[in-house]
């Protein structure tokens, strides 16, 4: 008779979960933020809080995505008067874009 292989060191050859994922290097850092219309702002400007700044890693350009289908690019600039979970955009293009006050979006460096 054959001896059965024991289950245990089979399933011992699995990498677990987490060390598959870290494989695959640094991942984009990305938050979900409210988007907050304003006229006073440039067009080509998003206003974000120095604190999401750091967080986030944004450098000079910024990124915003809706629902994975809309994408935009701006010139990022650090305002302290913005709060933290909010990012503040033109109201005219934004509204040019589809994009409502208040509209949930998600934010990354570009």
């Amino acid at each position: 008779m054959k001896k059965k292989k024991d289950v245990k060191q089979l399933v011992a050859i699995i990498p677990p979960a987490s060390q598959i994922l870290t494989r695959e290097g640094p991942r984009q850092k990305e938050k979900r933020v409210r988007l907050k219309l304003r006229k006073k702002i440039p067009s080509n400007e998003l206003h974000i809080s120095s604190v999401l700044v750091k967080e986030l890693g944004i450098g000079v350009n910024a990124e915003i995505s809706v629902a994975g289908k809309k994408r935009l690019k701006f010139k990022a600039i650090v305002d302290g008067s913005v709060p933290e979970n909010e990012v503040w955009g033109n109201e005219e293009l934004m509204r040019e874009k589809g994009l409502a006050d208040n509209s949930l979006v998600t934010l990354r460096g570009a």
